[in-house]
Order: C-alpha cells, then structure tokens, then sequence
C-alpha cells in the first residue's frame, strides 16, 4: 500500500475514533463524565466475576469498552470461593488487582463490610432496579445487585422424557435417579452453597443423607451440572437455568424444570474495594451493571433482568410467572460454612 494512502487511511480511522470517543462523552450525564475523566487516568479495570461464565464476562467488558471507548475492561472469571480467596490474597499482600468484586455468595459481603474492606458508593442507575430486588441491596452503600438468576432442575430430554422429569427437590432422592444426579459443591460454588442452605431450611439435613444415598456426580461450580448433562454422564442435576438454557441454544437436548417447591433466587452483589487500583472506573463499571446496555447482555445469556425496562429473552419465563424461594441474608451469611463442613462429611469430599 502506497505510504499517502497509509497514512490517510490511519488519519480517517483516528479521526473516526475520536468521533465516537465525542459522541460517547457528549451523551453522558455531569456525573458520569466526571466519573468517565477520572477513570481514564486510571490502570485498566480489572473484574473479579463469579456471577457469569465466560462468554457473558467477555460480553459484558465488551459492551463497557464500546459505550466508554477510552477504557479498557479485563476480568477473571471463576468460581465464588476462590473469587473470594484471591481477593482475600490480594488484600494481604497489598497488591491490589480488582476494581470491582461480584461474588455468587452474598455471605461474602458482610465479612468484608466488617472488615472495612469495601468503598460506599450509591450507583445513580440504582433508582431504575426492579422493585423486589433493591431490598437485597446493602443499606450502608456498599454493595449492590447486579445480577439474578434461577437455580432450578435440568435433565437431558434426549434420555429423560418431560413426564418422568423431576417435579420438586425431592425427587431427586427418589431411588430411580441412583447414579444419575450431578450437583456442584458448597465449598466453591456460592449457587451451590445457598441452595444447600435452602435445602436443609425446606427438609432438614436428612435431605442431603438421603441424597448421598443416590451417588450424586460432585462438581466445583454449578455451571459442571450442565457439563454432566451433555456427556450423559448424568442425567438429572440441581443446575443454573441460564447456562442449561444457553447449552440448549447451542443445540444440546437439555431441559429445564421450575421446581413446584420454588426455584431458588439467586442474587449477586457487586462492590468496589476499599484498596481499588481504578476506584472511578469500578464505579462506572457498578453504574454500567445497573444499565440497559448491561441488562440486554443479561438476558441474551438468560440471565434475569435487573432494570426495568429490559424485554426478556424469546421464549423465557418472566420472574412473576415463578414460585421462586430464597434464604435469607443472615441465614446465609451463618449457614453456608456450617453447611460446607456437613457437605464434607456426609460426602467425604
């Protein structure tokens, strides 16, 4: 290519992006772009994310990087234990990475809250959250819901048909599912951990004993039920409803099953931490969660929407049409690591 034409052609393209960088900032409200300035002298914004997989993080940094094209948006996805356990590493060592923590285990919170390890920030987009979720928010500031979803029962539809599927929780112990059951593990999963809190609330821990009777497959995060499901390596689990539906868009035989005895609500809150490397962008990254922009990532994903205003996905169920159950803060702040010792010893893993 001839250097003129080069060179013309890398000027159209700067001059482009800085259209778009204009577009962007003359769009904003006052508080925003003076958040948006801020961040921008700041290191890139680092996520630690247990609330999607991978594919939903990626989209999610995607879409925060085009509607503020100046920053960039890294993340690391894993399970909610260890999200915890390297926040916890990084606190200690003084060596600071995330900007915004967003853990499945709401129990999380609390502990880092007493510990004066989380900033008060009050997002302005929290005033358009739905109604039933903003109760679950910290009232002190500190963290917010930025995502929901449902755990709920999945099967493989190309081996179980919809009558034999099971109904409620309890089903699961029936003899007929022996060796045929997969769930995740309380010790990493903040899904898993509040279900099995749920659990033993709704039956006792009688539950889990008559569960271990059936040879359950044991997994870390709860997204591995779907994993089982696919290989037929099981064909029943207590799973995610938006990462079985996803799966099933893909073209995998999967179904899933709002228990009669409620699904559980699942809510995770996100937060900046006190010792934030790019405190302003981890704001503006709380204040994008809480967007339109966001809420749309969501639902593609199946994830439920936690703006108002935010159409569902084709063919899912809307929040108000589902019996859906969930412990309560404290219950789960106080169950969770008693119920991951008792997990051990009735499983021995």
């Amino acid at each position: 290519m001839p250097r003129p034409l080069a060179r013309s052609l890398l000027a159209c393209l700067a001059a482009g992006l800085a259209l778009a960088g204009s577009a962007a900032w003359a769009q904003m409200q006052p508080w925003e772009k003076e958040l948006y300035d801020a961040a921008k002298k700041e290191k890139p914004l680092t996520v630690y994310t247990a609330h999607y997989n991978t594919e939903e993080a990626a989209a999610l940094c995607g879409a925060f990087e085009k509607k503020y094209p100046d920053l960039k948006c890294t993340f690391v996805r894993t399970t909610a234990q260890v999200a915890y356990q390297r926040l916890q590493q990084d606190i200690q060592a003084n060596a600071p990475v995330a900007s915004v923590f967003s853990s499945t285990d709401v129990s999380h919170y609390p502990a880092l809250k007493s510990k004066g390890l989380l900033m008060e920030y009050r997002p302005r987009n929290a005033a358009n959250m739905v109604e039933s979720l903003k109760p679950y928010n910290d009232k002190d500031g500190q963290y917010w819901v930025t995502a929901a979803a449902l755990m709920l029962l999945t099967y493989n539809s190309s081996v179980v048909a919809e009558k034999d599927a099971p109904r409620n929780w309890p089903d699961l112990l029936d003899p007929k599912w022996k060796g045929k059951v997969s769930i995740g593990h309380p010790a990493f999963s903040g899904y898993v951990g509040t279900w099995v809190v749920l659990m033993q609330k709704l039956y006792g821990w009688d539950y889990f004993q008559k569960l271990e009777k059936n040879e359950p497959q044991i997994g870390r995060s709860v997204n591995d039920t779907v994993t089982m499901l696919n290989s037929k390596e099981r064909l029943v689990a207590a799973g995610p409803e938006a990462t079985t539906l996803l799966s099933r868009d893909k073209g995998n035989p999967l179904a899933v099953v709002y228990p009669t005895d409620g699904a559980l609500l699942m809510v995770s809150p996100s937060a900046v931490p006190k010792n934030a490397p790019s405190p302003n962008a981890g704001k503006l990254y709380l204040e994008f969660l809480l967007s339109k922009e966001a809420g749309e990532v969501q639902v593609k994903a199946h994830s439920l929407a936690v703006m108002r205003g935010v159409a569902a996905a084709p063919g899912a169920k809307p929040l108000e049409q589902i019996k859906v159950v969930r412990p309560t803060e404290e219950e789960i702040t106080k169950g969770i690591p008693e119920v991951k010792e008792k997990f051990r010893d009735t499983f021995g893993i």
